[in-house]
């Protein structure tokens, strides 16, 4: 998959609103990978843009042995698809079959499919005062996803992230992303209380889709609270700040990512596991390596790589989103205590589902769905 991002000025101003705290008190068993997390306790604040919460009821406390949530810091865009025979060469001018709007976003997709594999999953996110936002805002609380840290931006020049996906008919798709709200009206630095959402999580996501101060800093909050942070490497097609690379427990890219990260080629496996050294050089201890149709490998340096094959689907239709659903679905068998080779299994098993079903969020599936694909795989 081919991504652009774009994204405007950051131009707004913040203010921060205190709001109800919730209690989750299970410790989960982490041992697999070497990270500990404790119990863990809700914050009282939410960032505010110039903006205003959707959802203004106040959190209802969560049953006593609720496990720590999966928070997902990132983006939503609604998602423009275009289904076309092959991409338009320069200059040249193609007709689309259909055209579709879907909700989307890397930040929203992992979200999504969190709350469907039915683990308590909070957004972290912003979204324009716009009707694209609304789409945004019911596909994720229709999934169950907690939006009680999503922002309405007021300033009427920041619309809704959004991406053109340009579908083709084997199902493979190249992507042009604004960034609108993902990009702006994020503060410049947060205050130790705006960050207690992730500190109190089981495990924290992030993506490229946002800017990268932000990451940051998530990052370092989860490091100091014993919070372990998977960092999927797609969106923005930049080098990724070393500030960051400090900070995060499991690099996630795909083969193309990889390449772009380390400079090196990834067309073969012995060449993917050349470019992971450099990532361990890089201070990233674990990559878990998205290999499409060749599968996944999750690399811990010093120790064997882990190899999944793909769990074939039926058939493919759309591919959009199984990167997505992928890293998802692995942190949630971690955060629920699976070994290494079991998180990579039922990672593979609900990217399986996602690829036959059009659109990223409606395509996520559900527990029993991926379980029970387990049961024959």
């Amino acid at each position: 998959m081919k991504g652009i991002s774009l994204s405007p000025s950051n131009n707004c101003q913040l203010k921060f609103q205190n709001i109800l705290a919730k209690q989750l008190n299970k410790p989960i068993n982490t041992t697999p990978f070497h990270f500990t997390t404790t119990n863990r306790q809700f914050p009282a604040h939410v960032i505010k843009c110039q903006c205003q919460r959707r959802d203004q009821n106040p959190v209802p406390k969560n049953p006593i042995n609720t496990p720590p949530p999966l928070v997902v810091v990132g983006s939503a865009n609604f998602d423009i698809y275009v289904e076309i025979d092959r991409l338009p060469k320069i200059g040249e001018t193609v007709s689309a079959k259909t055209s579709q709007t879907l909700a989307g976003g890397k930040g929203a997709n992992q979200a999504a499919c969190g709350a469907k594999l039915s683990h308590p999953t909070y957004f972290v996110g912003q979204v324009g005062e716009d009707a694209n936002g609304k789409l945004i805002t019911d596909a994720l609380s229709g999934c169950g996803v907690r939006l009680d840290y999503v922002n309405v931006v007021k300033d009427g020049g920041v619309p809704t992230g959004h991406a053109v996906v340009m579908l083709q008919s084997d199902g493979q798709n190249s992507i042009i992303i604004v960034g609108g709200a993902n990009m702006s009206c994020w503060p410049e630095k947060f205050g130790d209380e705006d960050l207690e959402v992730v500190k109190k999580a089981g495990i924290v996501l992030l993506q490229r889709e946002i800017p990268d101060s932000v990451n940051i800093q998530v990052a370092k909050a989860a490091r100091s609270a014993g919070v372990p942070v998977i960092f999927d490497a797609g969106g923005m097609d930049a080098p990724i700040p070393q500030e960051l690379l400090n900070f995060i427990d499991i690099l996630s890219p795909n083969e193309s990512e990889l390449g772009r990260l380390t400079g090196m080629p990834t067309d073969s496996y012995e060449q993917i596991s050349e470019a992971v050294v450099k990532c361990h050089k890089m201070g990233v201890k674990q990559v878990l390596v998205k290999l499409g149709a060749k599968g996944s490998a999750l690399f811990v340096e010093g120790e064997k790589p882990i190899k999944q094959s793909i769990i074939p689907a039926a058939r493919v239709i759309d591919t959009t989103g199984a990167g997505d659903t992928f890293t998802a679905s692995f942190a949630v068998g971690f955060v629920e205590g699976k070994s290494r080779e079991e998180c990579l299994r039922f990672a593979a098993a609900a990217a399986s589902l996602c690829v036959q079903v059009k659109g990223a969020i409606p395509s996520m599936p559900d527990r029993k769905s991926v379980l029970n694909l387990l049961q024959y795989a």
